[in-house]
Protein backbone atom coordinates (compact mmCIF):
# COMPACT_ATOMS: atom_id res chain seq x y z
CA UNK A 1 0.00 0.00 0.00
CA UNK A 2 1.55 3.06 -1.04
CA UNK A 3 1.56 6.11 1.49
CA UNK A 4 2.58 9.70 1.51
CA UNK A 5 4.24 11.47 4.31
CA UNK A 6 4.53 14.88 2.69
CA UNK A 7 2.83 17.17 0.42
CA UNK A 8 4.73 16.89 -3.64
CA UNK A 9 6.91 20.00 -3.97
CA UNK A 10 4.47 21.34 -6.75
CA UNK A 11 2.33 21.61 -4.09
CA UNK A 12 4.45 24.19 -1.69
CA UNK A 13 3.44 27.73 -1.81
CA UNK A 14 6.74 29.96 -1.73
CA UNK A 15 6.74 32.47 1.06
CA UNK A 16 5.94 35.34 -1.80
CA UNK A 17 2.74 33.58 -3.01
CA UNK A 18 -0.46 34.70 -1.53
CA UNK A 19 -2.90 32.54 -0.56
CA UNK A 20 -5.77 32.83 -3.15
CA UNK A 21 -3.01 32.17 -6.07
CA UNK A 22 -4.41 29.89 -8.52
CA UNK A 23 -2.34 26.20 -7.83
CA UNK A 24 -1.66 26.18 -11.70
CA UNK A 25 1.60 28.45 -12.52
CA UNK A 26 0.16 31.95 -14.82
CA UNK A 27 1.79 29.99 -17.97
CA UNK A 28 0.07 27.78 -17.70
CA UNK A 29 -3.11 27.70 -20.21
CA UNK A 30 -6.37 26.36 -18.63
CA UNK A 31 -6.73 24.18 -21.85
CA UNK A 32 -5.37 20.79 -22.39
CA UNK A 33 -3.45 19.69 -25.30
CA UNK A 34 -3.59 17.00 -27.73
CA UNK A 35 -1.02 15.84 -25.77
CA UNK A 36 -2.41 15.63 -22.07
CA UNK A 37 -6.08 15.55 -23.05
CA UNK A 38 -6.24 11.57 -23.68
CA UNK A 39 -5.32 11.11 -19.54
CA UNK A 40 -8.10 13.36 -18.49
CA UNK A 41 -10.98 10.83 -18.48
CA UNK A 42 -9.02 8.46 -16.56
CA UNK A 43 -8.00 11.19 -14.42
CA UNK A 44 -11.70 11.61 -13.78
CA UNK A 45 -12.24 7.73 -13.12
CA UNK A 46 -9.76 7.73 -10.49
CA UNK A 47 -10.57 10.70 -9.09
CA UNK A 48 -13.72 8.99 -8.22
CA UNK A 49 -12.14 6.75 -5.49
CA UNK A 50 -10.35 8.52 -2.69
CA UNK A 51 -7.01 8.07 -2.35
CA UNK A 52 -5.30 6.45 0.63
CA UNK A 53 -5.37 7.77 3.98
CA UNK A 54 -2.87 10.15 4.71
CA UNK A 55 -1.19 9.83 9.17
CA UNK A 56 -1.87 13.17 9.91
CA UNK A 57 -0.15 12.96 12.90
CA UNK A 58 3.01 12.15 10.72
CA UNK A 59 2.09 15.11 8.69
CA UNK A 60 1.56 17.96 11.34
CA UNK A 61 4.93 16.79 12.82
CA UNK A 62 6.86 16.71 9.52
CA UNK A 63 4.99 20.70 8.93
CA UNK A 64 5.79 22.04 12.54
CA UNK A 65 9.48 20.55 12.05
CA UNK A 66 9.55 22.44 8.80
CA UNK A 67 8.23 25.29 10.03
CA UNK A 68 10.83 25.69 12.63
CA UNK A 69 13.51 25.18 10.47
CA UNK A 70 12.48 28.03 8.53
CA UNK A 71 11.04 25.86 5.23
CA UNK A 72 8.08 26.82 3.18
CA UNK A 73 4.79 26.59 4.68
CA UNK A 74 2.97 22.99 3.51
CA UNK A 75 -0.24 23.96 1.50
CA UNK A 76 -1.96 21.45 4.32
CA UNK A 77 -1.97 24.04 6.53
CA UNK A 78 -4.68 26.58 4.83
CA UNK A 79 -7.68 26.38 6.05
CA UNK A 80 -11.00 24.90 3.93
CA UNK A 81 -12.49 27.25 2.81
CA UNK A 82 -8.89 28.79 1.60
CA UNK A 83 -9.03 25.28 -0.75
CA UNK A 84 -12.47 26.00 -1.89
CA UNK A 85 -12.00 29.43 -3.40
CA UNK A 86 -8.71 28.07 -5.45
CA UNK A 87 -10.96 24.59 -6.49
CA UNK A 88 -13.57 26.94 -7.61
CA UNK A 89 -11.44 28.64 -10.11
CA UNK A 90 -10.04 25.56 -12.10
CA UNK A 91 -11.60 24.07 -14.90
CA UNK A 92 -13.31 20.20 -14.36
CA UNK A 93 -10.43 18.10 -15.13
CA UNK A 94 -7.40 20.27 -13.16
CA UNK A 95 -10.25 19.69 -10.20
CA UNK A 96 -10.23 15.77 -11.15
CA UNK A 97 -6.78 15.78 -10.61
CA UNK A 98 -6.45 17.72 -7.44
CA UNK A 99 -9.14 15.09 -5.92
CA UNK A 100 -5.60 12.49 -6.18
CA UNK A 101 -3.44 14.08 -4.50
CA UNK A 102 -5.04 13.01 -0.99
CA UNK A 103 -7.80 12.08 1.05
CA UNK A 104 -8.53 15.71 2.25
CA UNK A 105 -8.45 17.20 -0.94
CA UNK A 106 -10.67 14.34 -2.62
CA UNK A 107 -13.44 14.99 0.04
CA UNK A 108 -12.69 19.14 -0.33
CA UNK A 109 -12.91 18.50 -4.49
CA UNK A 110 -15.94 17.04 -4.04
CA UNK A 111 -17.87 19.63 -2.33
CA UNK A 112 -21.33 20.07 -4.15
CA UNK A 113 -20.52 23.52 -4.02
CA UNK A 114 -17.84 23.22 -6.42
CA UNK A 115 -19.77 21.48 -9.13
CA UNK A 116 -22.46 23.75 -9.98
CA UNK A 117 -21.12 23.55 -13.50
CA UNK A 118 -18.86 21.06 -15.75
CA UNK A 119 -16.37 22.76 -17.85
CA UNK A 120 -14.37 20.09 -19.85
CA UNK A 121 -12.26 20.96 -22.99
CA UNK A 122 -9.86 19.14 -25.36
CA UNK A 123 -9.79 17.71 -29.07
CA UNK A 124 -9.39 14.06 -27.73
CA UNK A 125 -11.27 14.06 -24.73
CA UNK A 126 -13.19 10.73 -24.44
CA UNK A 127 -16.18 13.04 -23.41
CA UNK A 128 -19.09 10.92 -23.24
CA UNK A 129 -17.02 8.49 -20.78
CA UNK A 130 -16.12 11.82 -18.48
CA UNK A 131 -19.35 12.69 -18.09
CA UNK A 132 -20.62 9.76 -17.34
CA UNK A 133 -18.56 8.74 -14.51
CA UNK A 134 -19.00 12.65 -13.24
CA UNK A 135 -23.05 12.49 -12.95
CA UNK A 136 -22.55 8.99 -11.39
CA UNK A 137 -19.96 10.85 -9.01
CA UNK A 138 -22.40 13.70 -8.53
CA UNK A 139 -26.02 11.07 -8.01
CA UNK A 140 -24.23 9.53 -4.90
CA UNK A 141 -26.14 11.66 -2.53
CA UNK A 142 -29.25 11.62 -4.55
CA UNK A 143 -29.44 8.39 -6.19
CA UNK A 144 -29.89 8.84 -9.89
CA UNK A 145 -30.09 12.40 -10.16
CA UNK A 146 -27.87 15.03 -9.85
CA UNK A 147 -29.23 18.27 -8.43
CA UNK A 148 -26.32 20.51 -8.25
CA UNK A 149 -25.50 20.33 -11.91
CA UNK A 150 -26.43 24.14 -13.47
CA UNK A 151 -23.85 24.59 -16.16
CA UNK A 152 -22.71 22.02 -18.41
CA UNK A 153 -19.58 23.29 -21.27
CA UNK A 154 -18.37 21.13 -23.37
CA UNK A 155 -17.37 23.43 -26.61
CA UNK A 156 -14.86 22.26 -29.01
CA UNK A 157 -15.30 18.64 -27.54
CA UNK A 158 -15.29 16.98 -30.93
CA UNK A 159 -16.01 13.53 -29.21
CA UNK A 160 -18.92 14.65 -27.62
CA UNK A 161 -22.05 12.23 -29.13
CA UNK A 162 -25.65 12.03 -28.65
CA UNK A 163 -24.89 9.25 -25.75
CA UNK A 164 -23.01 12.22 -23.88
CA UNK A 165 -25.99 14.83 -23.95
CA UNK A 166 -28.34 11.40 -22.73
CA UNK A 167 -26.61 11.28 -19.84
CA UNK A 168 -26.81 14.64 -19.23
CA UNK A 169 -30.65 14.78 -19.76
CA UNK A 170 -31.34 11.72 -17.51
CA UNK A 171 -29.57 13.09 -14.69
CA UNK A 172 -29.60 16.72 -14.45
CA UNK A 173 -32.94 17.93 -14.49
CA UNK A 174 -31.38 21.35 -13.08
CA UNK A 175 -29.35 21.95 -16.26
CA UNK A 176 -29.69 25.81 -16.93
CA UNK A 177 -26.70 26.46 -19.10
CA UNK A 178 -25.49 24.28 -22.06
CA UNK A 179 -22.94 24.98 -24.64
CA UNK A 180 -21.40 22.37 -26.95
CA UNK A 181 -20.23 24.66 -29.73
CA UNK A 182 -18.37 22.75 -32.15
CA UNK A 183 -20.24 19.26 -31.40
CA UNK A 184 -20.40 18.08 -34.57
CA UNK A 185 -21.73 14.74 -34.00
CA UNK A 186 -24.29 16.30 -31.72
CA UNK A 187 -27.59 15.43 -33.36
CA UNK A 188 -31.46 16.72 -32.92
CA UNK A 189 -32.65 13.62 -30.94
CA UNK A 190 -29.88 14.58 -27.97
CA UNK A 191 -31.08 18.26 -28.05
CA UNK A 192 -34.50 17.19 -27.95
CA UNK A 193 -34.15 15.00 -25.10
CA UNK A 194 -32.57 17.60 -23.06
CA UNK A 195 -34.58 20.81 -23.74
CA UNK A 196 -37.58 17.97 -22.70
CA UNK A 197 -36.16 16.67 -19.37
CA UNK A 198 -34.42 20.18 -18.31
CA UNK A 199 -37.31 22.28 -17.82
CA UNK A 200 -34.93 25.09 -16.54
CA UNK A 201 -32.89 25.30 -19.47
CA UNK A 202 -32.57 28.87 -20.48
CA UNK A 203 -29.32 29.18 -22.00
CA UNK A 204 -28.51 26.97 -25.43
CA UNK A 205 -25.63 27.04 -27.52
CA UNK A 206 -25.24 24.93 -29.94
CA UNK A 207 -23.53 26.33 -32.80
CA UNK A 208 -21.48 24.63 -35.53
CA UNK A 209 -23.51 21.78 -34.88
CA UNK A 210 -24.62 20.92 -38.03
CA UNK A 211 -26.61 17.99 -37.41
CA UNK A 212 -29.35 20.12 -35.34
CA UNK A 213 -32.22 21.62 -37.37
CA UNK A 214 -34.73 22.28 -35.05
CA UNK A 215 -35.49 22.99 -31.18
CA UNK A 216 -38.52 21.22 -29.97
CA UNK A 217 -39.49 18.47 -27.53
CA UNK A 218 -39.75 14.60 -27.51
CA UNK A 219 -42.84 12.94 -28.86
CA UNK A 220 -43.15 11.59 -25.88
CA UNK A 221 -43.29 14.46 -23.36
CA UNK A 222 -45.78 16.53 -26.12
CA UNK A 223 -48.34 13.71 -25.65
CA UNK A 224 -47.87 13.70 -21.92
CA UNK A 225 -48.65 17.52 -22.70
CA UNK A 226 -52.12 19.10 -21.89
CA UNK A 227 -53.23 21.76 -24.86
CA UNK A 228 -53.85 23.95 -21.93
CA UNK A 229 -50.34 23.20 -20.38
CA UNK A 230 -49.07 24.47 -23.80
CA UNK A 231 -45.60 23.20 -25.32
CA UNK A 232 -43.35 25.57 -24.56
CA UNK A 233 -39.38 25.72 -23.91
CA UNK A 234 -37.88 28.30 -21.22
CA UNK A 235 -35.14 28.92 -23.75
CA UNK A 236 -34.12 32.09 -23.10
CA UNK A 237 -30.40 32.26 -25.03
CA UNK A 238 -30.24 30.67 -28.27
CA UNK A 239 -27.20 30.62 -30.56
CA UNK A 240 -27.79 28.53 -33.95
CA UNK A 241 -24.42 30.04 -35.81
CA UNK A 242 -23.33 27.63 -38.55
CA UNK A 243 -26.53 25.11 -37.75
CA UNK A 244 -26.19 25.04 -42.12
CA UNK A 245 -28.83 23.11 -42.28
CA UNK A 246 -31.63 24.79 -40.53
CA UNK A 247 -34.66 26.03 -42.84
CA UNK A 248 -37.65 28.00 -42.47
CA UNK A 249 -39.46 24.96 -41.28
CA UNK A 250 -36.74 24.48 -38.46
CA UNK A 251 -37.09 28.02 -37.28
CA UNK A 252 -41.20 28.05 -37.44
CA UNK A 253 -40.73 24.99 -34.65
CA UNK A 254 -38.29 26.82 -32.73
CA UNK A 255 -40.32 29.88 -32.40
CA UNK A 256 -43.45 28.20 -31.71
CA UNK A 257 -42.04 25.87 -28.64
CA UNK A 258 -39.42 28.65 -27.69
CA UNK A 259 -41.50 31.95 -27.18
CA UNK A 260 -39.44 33.13 -24.44
CA UNK A 261 -36.52 33.45 -26.47
CA UNK A 262 -34.41 37.28 -26.28
CA UNK A 263 -31.02 36.45 -27.38
CA UNK A 264 -31.27 34.46 -31.27
CA UNK A 265 -28.06 34.12 -33.09
CA UNK A 266 -28.56 32.68 -36.62
CA UNK A 267 -25.24 33.52 -38.26
CA UNK A 268 -24.72 32.02 -41.48
CA UNK A 269 -27.81 29.65 -41.91
CA UNK A 270 -27.73 30.15 -45.09
CA UNK A 271 -31.40 28.76 -46.40
CA UNK A 272 -33.14 30.89 -43.97
CA UNK A 273 -35.57 33.26 -45.89
CA UNK A 274 -38.11 36.35 -44.82
CA UNK A 275 -40.38 33.54 -44.85
CA UNK A 276 -38.52 32.23 -41.17
CA UNK A 277 -38.59 35.71 -39.64
CA UNK A 278 -41.58 36.49 -40.00
CA UNK A 279 -42.90 33.15 -38.07
CA UNK A 280 -40.03 34.43 -35.51
CA UNK A 281 -41.72 37.89 -35.01
CA UNK A 282 -45.16 36.06 -34.73
CA UNK A 283 -43.87 33.79 -31.61
CA UNK A 284 -41.50 35.38 -30.45
CA UNK A 285 -42.47 38.95 -29.59
CA UNK A 286 -39.71 39.15 -26.40
CA UNK A 287 -36.86 39.25 -28.71
CA UNK A 288 -34.08 41.75 -28.24
CA UNK A 289 -31.13 40.37 -30.00
CA UNK A 290 -31.00 38.94 -33.01
CA UNK A 291 -27.99 38.12 -35.95
CA UNK A 292 -28.90 36.75 -39.41
CA UNK A 293 -25.43 37.77 -40.73
CA UNK A 294 -24.67 36.21 -43.63
CA UNK A 295 -28.24 35.03 -44.28
CA UNK A 296 -27.83 36.05 -48.12
CA UNK A 297 -32.00 35.37 -48.78
CA UNK A 298 -33.06 38.24 -45.68
CA UNK A 299 -33.94 40.90 -47.59
CA UNK A 300 -35.99 43.86 -47.06
CA UNK A 301 -39.05 41.77 -46.61
CA UNK A 302 -37.18 40.50 -43.51
CA UNK A 303 -36.67 43.82 -42.38
CA UNK A 304 -40.01 44.84 -42.44
CA UNK A 305 -40.96 41.72 -40.19
CA UNK A 306 -38.10 42.57 -37.70
CA UNK A 307 -39.56 46.17 -37.20
CA UNK A 308 -42.63 44.48 -35.95
CA UNK A 309 -40.36 43.84 -32.80
CA UNK A 310 -40.04 47.25 -32.43
CA UNK A 311 -39.17 49.54 -29.14
CA UNK A 312 -37.89 45.56 -27.89
CA UNK A 313 -35.24 45.32 -30.19
CA UNK A 314 -31.78 46.46 -28.87
CA UNK A 315 -29.07 44.77 -31.44
CA UNK A 316 -29.69 43.83 -34.88
CA UNK A 317 -26.86 42.17 -37.15
CA UNK A 318 -27.49 41.86 -40.91
CA UNK A 319 -24.29 41.83 -42.37
CA UNK A 320 -23.42 41.03 -45.18
CA UNK A 321 -27.00 40.36 -46.30
CA UNK A 322 -26.36 41.83 -49.77
CA UNK A 323 -30.86 42.04 -50.26
CA UNK A 324 -30.89 44.98 -48.19
CA UNK A 325 -31.25 48.34 -49.29
CA UNK A 326 -32.18 52.08 -47.58
CA UNK A 327 -35.83 50.18 -47.74
CA UNK A 328 -35.82 47.58 -45.12
CA UNK A 329 -33.42 49.93 -42.63
CA UNK A 330 -36.25 52.68 -42.81
CA UNK A 331 -38.55 50.51 -41.66
CA UNK A 332 -36.06 49.62 -38.64
CA UNK A 333 -35.14 52.68 -37.69
CA UNK A 334 -39.11 53.93 -38.10
CA UNK A 335 -40.35 51.49 -35.56
CA UNK A 336 -37.40 50.55 -33.56
CA UNK A 337 -36.53 53.71 -32.13
CA UNK A 338 -34.47 52.03 -29.27
CA UNK A 339 -32.04 50.44 -31.29
CA UNK A 340 -28.56 50.25 -29.74
CA UNK A 341 -26.42 48.40 -32.21
CA UNK A 342 -26.68 47.89 -35.71
CA UNK A 343 -24.14 45.98 -38.14
CA UNK A 344 -25.15 46.62 -41.86
CA UNK A 345 -21.17 45.73 -43.20
CA UNK A 346 -21.83 44.71 -46.29
CA UNK A 347 -24.86 45.62 -47.28
CA UNK A 348 -23.97 47.65 -50.66
CA UNK A 349 -27.27 48.51 -50.97
CA UNK A 350 -27.07 51.15 -47.88
CA UNK A 351 -26.75 54.76 -48.94
CA UNK A 352 -27.07 58.27 -47.15
CA UNK A 353 -30.73 57.66 -47.11
CA UNK A 354 -30.41 54.93 -44.94
CA UNK A 355 -28.16 56.47 -42.48
CA UNK A 356 -30.44 59.57 -42.29
CA UNK A 357 -33.35 57.69 -41.24
CA UNK A 358 -31.30 56.25 -38.79
CA UNK A 359 -29.66 59.06 -37.36
CA UNK A 360 -33.00 60.55 -36.84
CA UNK A 361 -35.03 57.98 -35.16
CA UNK A 362 -32.64 55.86 -33.38
CA UNK A 363 -30.97 58.80 -31.36
CA UNK A 364 -29.89 56.59 -28.75
CA UNK A 365 -27.83 54.58 -31.20
CA UNK A 366 -24.11 53.65 -29.35
CA UNK A 367 -22.85 51.24 -31.87
CA UNK A 368 -22.80 51.39 -35.99
CA UNK A 369 -20.84 48.83 -38.15
CA UNK A 370 -21.42 50.20 -41.78
CA UNK A 371 -18.13 48.93 -43.02
CA UNK A 372 -17.92 47.83 -47.15
CA UNK A 373 -21.00 50.53 -47.59
CA UNK A 374 -19.51 51.96 -50.38
CA UNK A 375 -22.71 54.49 -51.01
CA UNK A 376 -21.84 56.08 -47.82
CA UNK A 377 -20.41 59.24 -48.05
CA UNK A 378 -19.56 62.45 -45.60
CA UNK A 379 -22.98 63.58 -45.85
CA UNK A 380 -25.11 60.81 -44.23
CA UNK A 381 -22.02 60.27 -41.80
CA UNK A 382 -22.74 64.24 -40.68
CA UNK A 383 -26.21 63.87 -40.18
CA UNK A 384 -25.14 60.52 -38.09
CA UNK A 385 -22.87 62.72 -35.84
CA UNK A 386 -25.49 65.85 -35.52
CA UNK A 387 -28.12 63.30 -34.35
CA UNK A 388 -26.37 60.43 -32.47
CA UNK A 389 -24.37 61.80 -29.91
CA UNK A 390 -23.69 58.62 -27.38
CA UNK A 391 -22.27 57.01 -30.60
CA UNK A 392 -19.59 54.79 -28.50
CA UNK A 393 -18.48 52.52 -31.98
CA UNK A 394 -18.20 53.48 -35.58
CA UNK A 395 -16.76 51.13 -38.70
CA UNK A 396 -16.25 52.59 -41.88
CA UNK A 397 -13.83 50.36 -42.99
CA UNK A 398 -13.40 50.14 -46.68
CA UNK A 399 -15.95 52.83 -47.48
CA UNK A 400 -14.41 54.56 -50.29
CA UNK A 401 -16.26 57.79 -50.58
CA UNK A 402 -15.66 59.37 -46.58
CA UNK A 403 -12.66 61.69 -46.47
CA UNK A 404 -11.13 63.45 -43.28
CA UNK A 405 -14.28 66.08 -43.61
CA UNK A 406 -17.07 63.39 -41.95
CA UNK A 407 -14.46 62.04 -39.76
CA UNK A 408 -13.87 65.62 -38.26
CA UNK A 409 -17.68 66.10 -37.89
CA UNK A 410 -18.08 62.67 -36.15
CA UNK A 411 -14.85 63.82 -33.79
CA UNK A 412 -16.79 67.19 -32.93
CA UNK A 413 -19.90 65.70 -31.93
CA UNK A 414 -19.47 62.23 -30.63
CA UNK A 415 -17.32 62.90 -27.72
CA UNK A 416 -18.09 59.51 -26.41
CA UNK A 417 -16.30 57.67 -29.15
CA UNK A 418 -14.14 54.64 -28.15
CA UNK A 419 -13.46 52.76 -31.44
CA UNK A 420 -12.83 54.08 -35.04
CA UNK A 421 -12.63 51.87 -37.67
CA UNK A 422 -11.43 53.55 -40.89
CA UNK A 423 -8.99 50.86 -42.48
CA UNK A 424 -8.45 51.27 -46.39
CA UNK A 425 -10.60 54.45 -46.07
CA UNK A 426 -9.37 58.18 -47.34
CA UNK A 427 -8.42 59.34 -44.16
CA UNK A 428 -5.72 62.25 -44.27
CA UNK A 429 -3.42 62.44 -41.41
CA UNK A 430 -4.79 65.65 -39.92
CA UNK A 431 -8.23 64.29 -39.63
CA UNK A 432 -6.72 61.50 -37.55
CA UNK A 433 -5.19 63.92 -35.66
CA UNK A 434 -8.38 66.04 -34.90
CA UNK A 435 -10.45 63.00 -33.82
CA UNK A 436 -7.38 61.69 -31.38
CA UNK A 437 -7.47 65.25 -30.12
CA UNK A 438 -11.13 65.63 -29.27
CA UNK A 439 -11.53 62.15 -28.45
CA UNK A 440 -9.78 61.05 -25.61
CA UNK A 441 -10.26 57.59 -25.39
CA UNK A 442 -10.40 56.74 -28.97
CA UNK A 443 -8.78 54.11 -30.31
CA UNK A 444 -8.56 54.45 -34.13
CA UNK A 445 -7.64 51.20 -36.27
CA UNK A 446 -6.66 52.53 -39.83
CA UNK A 447 -3.98 51.75 -42.29
CA UNK A 448 -2.06 55.13 -42.37
CA UNK A 449 1.55 54.33 -41.92
CA UNK A 450 2.37 58.33 -40.92
CA UNK A 451 -0.18 57.82 -38.07
CA UNK A 452 0.80 56.43 -34.88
Amino acid sequence: MRTLSTPSPALILPPHLHPLSPLIPPSAPFNSSSSTSSSETVAMVHATSPPPLFSATHSRRRANRDHHQGASVPIDLLPDHIFLDVFARLPTNQLCRCARVCRRWYNLAWDPRLWRSIRLTGDVLHVDRALRVLTRRLCQDTPNVCLMLETLVASGCRRLTDRGLLTVAQCCPELRRLEVAGCYNVSNDAVFEVVSRCPNLEHLDVSGCSKVTCISLTREVSLKLSPMHGQQISIRYLDMTDCLALEDEGLHTIAAHCTQLTHLYLRRCMRLTDEGLRYLVIYCPAVRELSVSDCRYVSDFGLREIAKLEGRLRYLSVAHCGKITDVGVRYVAKYCSRLRYLNARGCEGLTDHGLEYLAKSCPKLKSLDIGKCPLVSDAGLELLALNCFNLKRLSLKSCESITGRGLQVVAANCFDLQLLNVQDCDAPLDALRFVKRHCKRCVIEHTNPAFF
